[in-house]
């Protein structure tokens, strides 16, 4: 919340994410003299690279999750080899 400033601020409404109904940007007070258009312009190429999703943890997750469980069947798998060598 800004109280008692005056600052220039884009709204872009139509941001092309699921995640994200609106951003506003505030505009630094050395570019206030650029032309609206060209502001305008430049808020909606950032809001659209907005649109790719960020990685979640679940997809970090299911990867580490995996590489566990591999490695857990690799210890078991070199524990029975070394049980099977020793009872021989």
């Amino acid at each position: 919340m800004i109280k008692g400033v005056n600052r220039q601020v884009v709204e872009v409404n139509e941001t092309q994410c699921e995640y994200f109904e609106k951003i506003m940007f505030f505009v630094k007070p050395e570019y206030a003299s650029v032309s609206e258009g060209k502001i305008r312009e430049r808020a909606g190429m950032i809001a659209d690279s907005s649109s790719m999703p960020p990685p979640t943890k679940l997809q970090k997750s299911k990867y580490f999750e995996a590489m566990k469980l591999l490695l857990s069947a690799l210890c078991g798998a070199v524990a029975a080899i070394v049980v099977l060598k020793l009872m021989m």
